[in-house]
């Protein structure tokens, strides 16, 4: 069934899972990724920063049997490599990832590339450079982006996806059920989240 956002849609994971508690912690994330499929999530990101490049693999590979033949895309965090042995449809790279041109040259081209950008100027280069999408952020104030500086802001947001004409923008940050809405006018192709998604998909009521 169709999520009800008048937008995409881009469900991030939370980052929490460790190398000691990764057997439970994955029956959880594939879940979320089963209830992600259901619902008509455009895309889902593996973010799991803490485990072992084996266990991204083994998580990623499960996550992509279950989005496969699905229209939800699934994305690894930063490992291109990764992403692609476990048959994943791309990568979202961070500001301390290889660059975009690495990734567009040395993976095919159907292979999907996201960036994560918090400045005009970022936003433009990953566009320059062959992104498929970039996420912007933080819009809102968050405290898992208080390491970005001060929230984005709405306008900001609307001034990076006018300049970048038409290219794919998903604002992330501090997006709730009740703010998300004033993201639309923006033109932004969609909003990207952790905990808002966590918990609209954490109940069996559908979205």
């Amino acid at each position: 069934m169709a999520a009800r956002f008048p937008c995409q849609t881009y469900l991030i994971t939370d980052g929490s899972s460790a190398p000691e508690t990764f057997s439970s912690d994955k029956e959880n994330i594939l879940a979320l990724v089963q209830k992600a499929v259901d619902r008509g999530i455009s895309m889902v990101q593996i973010r799991e920063k803490r485990l072992t490049a084996g266990q991204v693999f083994e998580l990623a590979a499960q996550a992509a049997a279950i989005t496969s033949g699905s229209s939800t895309k699934l994305l690894v965090n930063d490992r291109a490599d990764i992403a692609f042995a476990a048959g994943a449809d791309g990568v979202h790279l961070t500001s301390t990832s290889l660059p975009v041109p690495v990734i567009r040259d040395n993976f095919p081209a159907e292979f999907m590339i996201g960036v994560s950008t918090h400045s005009p100027e970022k936003a433009e280069s990953a566009k320059s450079e062959g992104a498929n999408f970039i996420t912007f952020s933080p819009i809102f104030p968050t405290q898992s982006k208080i390491n970005y500086g001060e929230p984005q802001g709405l306008q900001k947001l609307a001034a990076v996806v006018k300049a970048l004409n038409g290219f794919p923008v998903f604002a992330l940050g501090g997006i709730n059920e009740k703010n998300y809405a004033e993201v639309l006018p923006t033109g932004a192709a969609g909003i990207a989240g952790i905990s808002m998604f966590y918990e609209m998909l954490k109940g069996d009521d559908k979205l």
